[in-house]
């Protein structure tokens, strides 16, 4: 069930294999959820499953209608991105390559998506040289990345319903 439409958009068809848990002041983003600005200020605690502490993640954070549901002509815009996530631990042990953004979106609700991709080995995801136009599908191939998991929430500005 993808009730924001991202699959196919941002993300290609998967089947979630490995548990991801993405939480703001200790409280769980569930798929679907309204966040405000105010709440994703400091970068949510994601954490990953798996069961060998060999296997390696990239973490990817991404605003797919940036700067405007209207006229999303800078998507994906890449708020946050970690590589060489250890399997059973969380993004703080990986390696941040690019910095945490918060999203400040001006005018509509954007849908924001934390993609979890399965890496073939440390050290062999790199980072993109800007934030925007990313695409997480072809960076995924790029770097023969498997997605495994993903959580996505909508976030609009703090005062207001839409725009």
């Amino acid at each position: 069930v993808d009730p924001l439409g991202v699959i196919g958009d941002v993300l290609s068809p998967f089947t979630n294999s490995v548990s991801l848990s993405a939480l703001i002041n200790n409280r769980e983003i569930s798929n679907g959820c309204i966040m405000k600005p105010s709440q994703l200020v400091n970068r949510p605690r994601v954490n990953v499953g798996g069961d060998d502490l060999r296997t390696f993640y990239t973490m990817v954070m991404v605003d797919a209608d940036a700067p405007s549901p209207s006229n999303p002509f800078l998507k994906e815009y890449l708020h946050w991105m970690v590589t060489d996530i250890p399997a059973t631990t969380s993004a703080s042990f990986g390696k941040e390559v690019v910095f945490y953004e918060s999203p400040k979106p001006s005018a509509g609700i954007h849908r924001f998506v934390i993609a979890l991709f399965k890496q073939l080995g440390r050290d062999t995801v790199f980072a993109p040289d800007w934030r925007h136009n990313f695409n997480t599908t072809n960076f995924a191939e790029i770097n023969n990345l498997v997605i495994v998991a993903s959580v996505y929430f909508n976030c609009q500005r703090e005062r207001g319903c839409g725009g």
